[in-house]
């Protein structure tokens, strides 16, 4: 009787994993819709002007698809050559960031920009797939998306084939079951205007410059954000040493005990962000931030003074991994 029992059991968990397996594997390559954004390309001067600032400054594109190879250059703050290739060790498994150049074959030549705007705002790739969400672009507004790819599309094109994103087991179930498209967070803007505002800073920080994305605790399987906003504690591996180093994200809520900036002055922030790379583990794109304009560190900073205080003491922003 026991060893029927067994049996039985052994083949209805057999059954279970054999069903579980075929349902992931089907759900690997779902289809998603969702609505193309009416992004324009321009070739006037003052729009390729702003989306080059805003790809090589605020908006940090060269600090993941710039040249792997030009580090010291990307932490200058250079222009480099937008070919992908950085690689990613998540949980779920090895993302490698694509080639934004507008070549045909191995970049984003071939892809209509209405196409690349809807994976950008609503989380769904050219093929229908889904986009995991940890880029910050769902709310950037029309003219500064329009600006974005109007200048990508006159960059150089280079061919740079990058290897496909391998998805590990668990990565696949994550897929299969969690990941969703994530789209824009209210009506988003045909245009922002420009200034030194708390208005403007929000905008800056939470979707252009992603200080939000880093700056709050996320589920790497997923990016969902699982923590109070702005109050760090996320942890990102060492860029330099992954293996041994880890880094945390530090407090940037106007906490008086525990927030970093406590007791900044507004001066004090831009300097700090014009000083660049003080930690060389860091993932912050402390080049890129190096090119922001004053104007656009101060509405950032004054934004930062109003979001909700977090008491949230990070120890250290730099921390060893255990052998």
């Amino acid at each position: 009787m026991i060893k029927k029992i067994l049996k039985w059991t052994g083949i209805g968990l057999l059954v279970l994993v054999v069903a579980l397996s075929v349902t992931v594997a089907m759900r690997q390559n779902l289809k998603y819709e969702a609505p193309y954004p009416d992004i324009a390309l321009s070739t006037d001067s003052a729009t390729l002007k702003r989306g080059e600032y805003l790809v090589y400054g605020p908006g940090h594109c060269a600090d993941c698809h710039g040249k792997v190879d030009m580090m010291e250059a990307k932490e200058n703050g250079d222009i480099v050559p937008l070919i992908g290739g950085y690689q990613f060790n998540l949980p779920v498994g090895t993302v490698y960031v694509p080639n934004i150049t507008p070549d045909k074959e191995t970049g984003i030549g071939n892809i209509e920009t209405k196409a690349l705007a809807r994976a950008l705002r609503y989380g769904v790739k050219p093929d229908g797939s889904v986009v995991f969400d940890f880029m910050p672009f769902h709310n950037t507004s029309d003219a500064d998306m329009s600006a974005i790819f109007s200048y990508l599309k006159t960059m150089q094109p280079v061919k740079h084939e990058v290897p496909q994103s391998k998805l590990n087991l668990l990565g696949k179930v994550v897929k299969a079951f969690l990941i969703k498209p994530v789209g824009p967070d209210g009506d988003v803007p045909k245009v922002v205007e420009e200034d030194t505002s708390v208005e403007y800073g929000k905008y800056l920080a939470n979707s252009v410059a992603n200080c939000r994305g880093c700056h709050t605790k996320r589920d790497l399987m997923t990016g969902a954000f699982i923590g109070p906003e702005f109050a760090g504690g996320f942890e990102m591996e060492s860029i330099v040493e992954p293996t041994k180093y880890k880094c945390v994200t530090p407090n940037l809520t106007p906490d008086p005990e525990t927030g970093r900036l406590a007791g900044w002055t507004e001066q004090a922030f831009i300097n700090r962000l014009h000083g660049g790379k003080a930690i060389r583990h860091s993932a912050m794109p402390w080049g890129p931030f190096k090119r922001m304009s004053d104007n656009n560190l101060k509405a950032i900073y004054r934004y930062l003074q109003t979001v909700k205080p977090v008491h949230n003491k990070v120890e250290k922003t730099l921390v060893e991994i255990p052998a």
